[in-house]
């Protein structure tokens, strides 16, 4: 029985990871589905559960494109099958869409403001 609060959206949106904790990270990966609250994405990599991620959605379709830079924190870290990707699941508790020169990690974008 579904027991999530918000609808999820079958969504393969490009997704760049930008930061994993006080690690800067460059990985582009794919959603898998999004919601108001989070979003699940695969990944040829684990991500260590309960840490913090920062993250960049892109919304394909739009000229220019539309990037929505979020800050979370991993919930889920799984591979459901022996070949294939990991299923990340994170939260979506901080959002702001940002022009694309602006994909730097929230932290490196502070100190150079």
């Amino acid at each position: 029985m579904e027991q999530r609060r918000t609808q999820r959206y079958n969504l393969q949106l490009p997704l760049h990871v930008v930061q994993l904790g006080e690690i800067q990270v460059n990985r582009v990966e794919k959603t898998r589905d999004i919601s108001s609250g989070g979003v699940c994405f695969v990944s040829p990599i684990s991500v260590a559960v309960g840490g913090r991620i920062e993250y960049v959605i892109t919304l394909s379709g739009c000229n220019p494109p539309v990037r929505i830079r979020c800050l979370g924190k991993v919930l889920r870290s799984m591979k459901p099958l022996v070949e294939g990707p990991y299923e990340i699941a994170v939260t979506m508790d901080r959002y702001m869409f940002v022009r694309a020169k602006h994909v730097l990690p929230a932290a490196a974008a502070a100190a150079t403001a």
